[in-house]
């Protein structure tokens, strides 16, 4: 009978990197901006496409309630829409869409490399679907989860489409609470 190989000589595992981290892009304006183009205000980043029927306009729509919520304290919080459909989505398309939803969000598009890439970082899932509803033949079903990240993209936390607004809105206020916390070097005991 042969033993089998003790536990405490496995590898020990590799931490996972949270989702989330710096990316450049073109806004809706035209403009090339990174992660850290928004100063000290936290991101909320949503990836879709303008051509989203329900998802996305229910997603930003929520987004932008609990910003309304916040009063004065959105001006913490920068809310991105990245789309996940460059070929439809330029910088002039989002600039119509976004004017739906709350004013102080950024549309943010890129070459199809450059969007492969934030969706990775963020572990975001889109793939292009055939769907004869659409004029142009398709959608692109994605994940549909609200990042929240600090300044330079680093990610704080998420919120999944379940969420309503008045919660977001709590979480998004402590959030920011610890946020200044550790930006002015003071210790949270509990």
């Amino acid at each position: 009978m042969t033993s089998a190989p003790c536990c405490h000589h496995a590898a020990a595992p590799v931490p996972a990197t949270p989702p989330g981290g710096d990316f450049s892009l073109l806004d809706h304006r035209g403009h090339r901006v990174d992660a850290h183009a928004f100063g000290d205000r936290l991101l909320l980043v949503f990836f879709g496409f303008t051509h989203c029927r329900t998802v996305c306009p229910r997603e930003l729509a929520k987004i932008g309630d609990a910003l309304n919520l916040l009063g004065d304290g959105a001006r913490q919080f920068q809310p991105l829409y990245i789309s996940v459909d460059p070929e439809r989505d330029t910088p002039a398309v989002l600039a119509a869409f976004l004017t739906r939803f709350h004013p102080g969000f950024v549309g943010l598009t890129g070459t199809p490399e450059e969007i492969e890439a934030v969706k990775r970082r963020f572990r975001v899932f889109a793939r292009k679907a055939p769907d004869a509803d659409d004029p142009q033949g398709y959608v692109v079903p994605h994940t549909a989860i609200t990042y929240l990240a600090g300044p330079g993209g680093r990610y704080l936390a998420h919120f999944g489409d379940a969420i309503d607004a008045v919660e977001m809105a709590r979480r998004l206020r402590s959030q920011w609470d610890r946020h200044q916390t550790a930006s002015s070097g003071e210790i949270d005991h509990g």
